[in-house]
């Protein structure tokens, strides 16, 4: 079955924060324009995941609901056939999302005053998980060389042997440079912390979504010994965020006591677990064609660049849907920049410096959108450059 990967929905008045913003920043706002910011898809959902939840809606009445059995086996079905990762059903343990699971997480097993470590520019509500609970957030800056990322692994084993130092939170994907880390960087990260016993959240949200040529490890298959925690969720990848379902893999049995003590037993929503279920075992096809949309736009905004924007550069999307730009070259203030994407470009994009210092001067793009909206992103952007 072929997908409509073309169609957009508009969701201007449905209570899209994205959408609603857009407004606001620019009431006067042209015909057509469509925001490329947070990320969640311009796609519309799967075809199966509505039946699905109408025909669970048919049989089911919308009380108090905990994870079913078959609920559970279908994301370990999930992990083993498409991340070669063997879980056991009771280390899942659900909640509302990932990033409050990263808040949980920093509560269970961080005091007030603990340093968390961060490969920056990274996910912006890190910073927040870490903040919120009294914590410091404890930069450890990805190296950008050659329009490439890699870890500092010097300061990295550095921040780790500080004894304040109790816990990395790492984005796997990384959000939102795009790189999709080797099961060698995953085993370096891993050694230095349990020498220097670090504790390891891993965010794995974007998972599913590796463009061709690359391919994601899950952390805790270099390191299953290491009792890391792994976020994951089928919210990404079939665009089911309002669905507010996570599941956070703890293999082990006291870690998993301790962060249920702090998350209570206020668990996703029926319909969220069954929009997982039916994801996880009707969608695959849906999946993969979403992949190879997001690559064919990753593919045409790469050629538009490069031909008639040379001084952007675009970053090698290797992982998520999430273009990351190098618009540095353009010599303007995080400010200026930003009035030029927004005012002159009407791009609604996420700016770099949200994601932290390390990002100023950079524009992070949602590619997950029909291939339309990205050519008329582009050439808008391409005019208010040569305007």
């Amino acid at each position: 079955m072929k997908y409509d990967f073309e169609t957009l929905v508009d969701r201007s008045h449905c209570g899209s924060g994205k959408w609603d913003a857009m407004r606001q920043l620019k009431p006067d706002l042209s015909p057509g324009v469509v925001p490329l910011s947070v990320a969640d898809m311009e796609f519309k959902n799967a075809p199966e995941i509505a039946q699905g939840l109408k025909a669970y809606m048919d049989q089911n009445i919308l009380g108090y609901t905990s994870p079913t059995r078959e609920y559970r086996e279908t994301v370990c079905a999930w992990m083993e056939t498409r991340h070669n990762w063997h879980i056991e059903p009771q280390w899942i343990v659900g909640t509302h999302g990932v990033v409050e699971a990263l808040m949980f997480a920093v509560k269970a097993f961080c005091q007030p005053g603990d340093g968390v470590i961060i490969f920056t520019p990274v996910y912006y509500p890190f910073y927040m998980a870490i903040e919120n609970h009294g914590c410091q957030v404890v930069r450890c800056p990805l190296v950008y060389e050659d329009n490439a990322y890699s870890i500092d692994f010097g300061l990295l084993e550095q921040l780790a042997a500080q004894e304040n130092n109790k816990m990395l939170i790492l984005c796997s994907p990384h959000n939102p440079v795009g790189r999709v880390w080797t099961p060698e960087e995953l085993k370096q990260i891993t050694g230095i912390c349990r020498k220097h016993q670090v504790r390891i959240i891993s965010d794995e949200i974007h998972f599913d979504i590796i463009m061709p040529g690359h391919s994601h490890t899950v952390i805790s298959t270099v390191a299953p010994e290491d009792g890391i925690i792994v976020c994951t969720a089928p919210s990404k990848t079939f665009n089911l965020a309002a669905m507010q379902t996570s599941n956070i893999i703890i293999p082990n049995e006291e870690d998993r006591q301790r962060f249920q003590e702090i998350a209570g037993h206020n668990g996703p929503p029926a319909l969220g677990l069954e929009a997982c279920r039916v994801a996880y075992t009707q969608c695959g096809a849906w999946m993969e064609q979403m992949i190879q949309a997001v690559h064919a736009n990753y593919q045409l905004a790469v050629a538009f660049i490069r031909e008639r924007l040379p001084e952007i550069k675009p970053v090698e999307l290797q992982g998520t849907y999430l273009l990351w730009l190098d618009c540095t070259a353009l010599g303007k203030t995080k400010e200026e920049l930003e009035e030029l994407m927004v005012q002159k470009a009407e791009l609604f994009l996420d700016e770099g410096y949200v994601f932290g210092e390390e990002g100023a001067g950079f524009e992070r793009v949602n590619l997950a959108a029909p291939q339309w909206v990205i050519q008329a992103a582009l050439e808008r952007l391409e005019k208010a450059v040569r305007g």
